[in-house]
Formats: structure tokens, sequence, C-alpha cells
């Protein structure tokens, strides 16, 4: 199994949650390779049960990124909560 050091240098292992990140950017670039292969394929066929074939692929690639990128961003910190001004006793 082959190291990840990239952008966390030799001194320091990367955390859960950045291999996580990193899966998951992976799993995002595959997913977009295959929705642009899926499209390809579906601009190129005319027979009705490969057009419907392939309405079902794109369909599903599609679902499959939007849960990705939904995986990715409940990674994101919070933001910091706005500093809200204090209000004047009355």
């Amino acid at each position: 199994m082959a190291a990840r050091h990239g952008l966390f240098g030799r001194g320091r292992s990367p955390s859960p949650q950045e291999l996580e990140r990193q899966d998951l950017e992976e799993s995002l670039s595959q997913t977009r390779l295959a929705l642009a292969q899926a499209y390809a394929g579906f601009n190129a066929v005319s027979d009705p049960e490969l057009v419907e074939s392939y309405v079902y692929e794109i369909q599903a690639l599609q679902s499959r990124y939007a849960y990705f990128l939904r995986r990715r961003k409940s990674l994101e910190p919070a933001p910091a909560p706005a500093a809200q001004a204090a209000l004047p006793a009355v």
C-alpha cells in the first residue's frame, strides 16, 4: 500500500477525515469521468433501448455524484457564527 504524502508532508500523517476527503475527491473525479463517458455514449446511439439505458445510467451517476458532494460538504468545518451586536437594555 502506497503512503499518502502529497499535501501532508513526510513528518505528518493525514487524519482519518483528511483521508476520507481524499477518497471522496477521487470518487468525485471518477464519477465525473463516468458521466462524461455516459453522455458520449448517449449522444452516439439511436436505438431506443440503448438511449433508455444511457438515461438510467446518467441518472444513477448524477445521484452518486450528488451523494459524494453531500459527504464532502459534511466534512467541511461549520462556519463560525456571526458576531451579533449587543442590544441595549431597555
